[in-house]
């Protein structure tokens, strides 16, 4: 049987594609290369009451990228973008990020945008695009899980190409400080004048 997609959810998807080139910051990028993202992974998401927090961005395992989105209340959402397969055997053994205790037993409902786990306090959607998951976790009553579904199914890269604007470049470093020797430890320059 198939199923046609209402015509209001085709215009917000070309709605949604519509826009500037970079869905991030230059900051936000320049970060997550700075610690080895794959320009690749590097996704945004949408979620209605969350802002994106850049000082959060990071890497996760060998390229992977990870950054938190917060909101009033101090209600925290966590995406990852990874390498990596998923699977019906694999929803039910593998552990929900942040889940209390951390060996909680995984719920795992599969749908047209991925897989619904939850357990241990915690909630989630897994999304296999391509070679990598996009997985979005948040606190059970926090965030709900048509949120969670409809940000996933929206995740896209931060990028039109899915590179960042300088594929491959880390930022310059170490940043010029301006306070230390040129010669010597390197140390800054602790002296004890007149009256100190």
């Amino acid at each position: 049987m198939r199923r046609l997609v209402p015509p209001v959810i085709l215009g917000l998807f070309f709605l949604s594609c519509c826009g500037s080139e970079t869905l991030l910051s230059q900051a936000v990028l320049d970060q997550a290369r700075f610690y080895g993202v794959a320009p690749d992974l590097i996704y945004a998401v949408e979620l209605e009451g969350y802002e994106l927090v850049e000082q959060s961005v990071g890497g996760i395992g060998e390229e992977g990228f990870g950054v938190s989105y917060v909101a009033q209340g101090d209600r925290h959402v966590g995406l990852t973008v990874d390498r990596g397969t998923f699977s019906d055997g694999l929803c039910a053994d593998t552990p929900i990020n942040k889940a209390e205790p951390p060996t909680a037993p995984v719920t795992c409902e599969r749908d047209e945008v991925g897989w619904y786990r939850s357990g241990g306090g915690r909630h989630e959607y897994t999304a296999v695009r391509a070679d990598h998951l996009i997985r979005l976790n948040g606190r059970l009553g926090e965030v709900d899980r048509a949120a969670l579904k409809a940000a996933v199914a929206g995740a896209r890269h931060a990028t039109r190409d899915g590179a960042t604007s300088s594929p491959g470049n880390r930022p310059p470093g170490p940043i010029e400080r301006g306070d230390l020797p040129t010669s010597g430890d390197g140390a800054p320059n602790n002296e004890v004048g007149p009256g100190g």
